[in-house]
């Protein structure tokens, strides 16, 4: 007579054999950041290849595009190298044989390097021909020419300057295109934006601004465009600030993605200042 119970199968050294149930990722309560500290995957908007995006130490508020694969680190420049270490980029060498390397030295769509190692040249030639593949299945397309400046000005800033939370900050996209960065169900990036039909819109504003040195743009009366959420709830605002889409704003899935905003720096940013208001239309000074 057999038992109706299959033995479990095991080892040699008797464990199981069976590969125990993955658990997701969950952030921590008393966690500074809802973003997992890992890669975040992504891809390069101008050639399409695989980039991975890391939090990192010099300075630099914004995340840092490396390639997805280490290489040897005699074939990469020192200037070039850069390791990992708990999630976090560092732009040095650790002392392995291998590093990491900034996926803007590879990228097919810009200029290469005058002098790239044999090794690193065959693998930009190999990125290229990915980029092409991409292009003529029609899964990438090639970015247009940008539209004239004063049709750029009057209609979308591509880097919007916001205004929230008392502080002045510059977006990586247009505002209708500034996407959640918060995790879905199916463990992707939300695909939704922060600008929602159903939630209060920020105003459109001409804002006097200043150098650092104190001087003014050009005249007392100049201005910059401002997308202003200031006289929004505070609640709203820091939704923003954290870029979730209005399902997500008390959400407690973990993020995805760095948060694009960058403090607005005028020395730093002076050529996304817009003096003319998006809408088009006469200048109107608000706020003087």
């Amino acid at each position: 007579m057999c038992s109706a119970n299959a033995p479990t199968p095991r080892r040699w050294d008797g464990t199981s054999t069976r590969t125990p149930r993955s658990r997701s990722l969950r952030v921590a309560a008393d966690s500074p950041t809802r973003l997992v500290r890992s890669a975040q995957p992504g891809r390069c908007p101008d050639c399409g290849n695989r980039v991975d995006w890391h939090p990192r130490t010099d300075g630099d508020d914004r995340a840092v595009g490396l390639h997805p694969h280490e290489l040897p680190a005699a074939v990469v420049p020192a200037v070039s190298r850069w390791h990992v270490s708990s999630g976090i980029a560092h732009p040095a060498h650790d002392g392995t044989p291998w590093c990491r390397i900034p996926h803007a030295v590879l990228c097919p769509a810009r200029s290469a390097p005058t002098a790239l190692p044999p090794p690193l040249a065959a693998l930009r030639r190999h990125l290229a021909l990915h980029t092409r593949r991409l292009i003529n299945n029609g899964a990438l397309t090639t970015p247009a020419a940008p539209p004239p400046l004063e049709q750029t000005e009057s209609c979308r800033p591509a880097r919007p300057i916001a205004h929230l939370l008392g502080v002045y900050y510059i977006a990586s996209h247009p505002i209708d295109a500034i996407q959640c960065v918060a995790q879905t169900r199916q463990r992707h990036r939300c695909t939704r934006p922060l600008l929602d039909g159903q939630a209060p819109h920020g105003t459109w504003a001409l804002l006097p601004t200043a150098l650092p040195s104190h001087r003014p743009l050009s005249s007392a009366t100049d201005g910059m465009a401002v997308y202003d959420l200031t006289h929004l709830a505070f609640a709203e605002q820091l939704r923003w600030r954290h870029q979730h889409c209005p399902g997500h704003a008390v959400s407690a899935a973990a993020d995805l993605a760095l948060t694009e905003w960058e403090p607005f720096d005028p020395g730093l940013h002076h050529q996304h200042i817009h003096q003319r208001l998006p809408h088009g239309g006469r200048k109107q000074h608000h706020r003087p």
